[in-house]
């Protein structure tokens, strides 16, 4: 049987970091749907540029 040292429970049972990885992962999930609207974006704003320098 392993008799672990109350240390190590403590250690084990401690929570105080899970908020800070939480929110690094739901920053981390936002830039990348930020990135991917933004490529979109991108090449919809230069479609209308384009369209509208071939006009003039």
């Amino acid at each position: 049987m392993i008799v672990a040292s109350p240390t190590f429970v403590d250690f084990i049972n401690d929570e105080s970091g899970q908020d800070l990885i939480e929110y690094a992962m739901i920053v981390a999930v936002l830039g990348l749907a930020l990135v991917a609207s933004m490529n979109t974006l991108a090449t919809r704003i230069s479609t209308f540029f384009n369209t509208v320098g071939n006009t003039l």
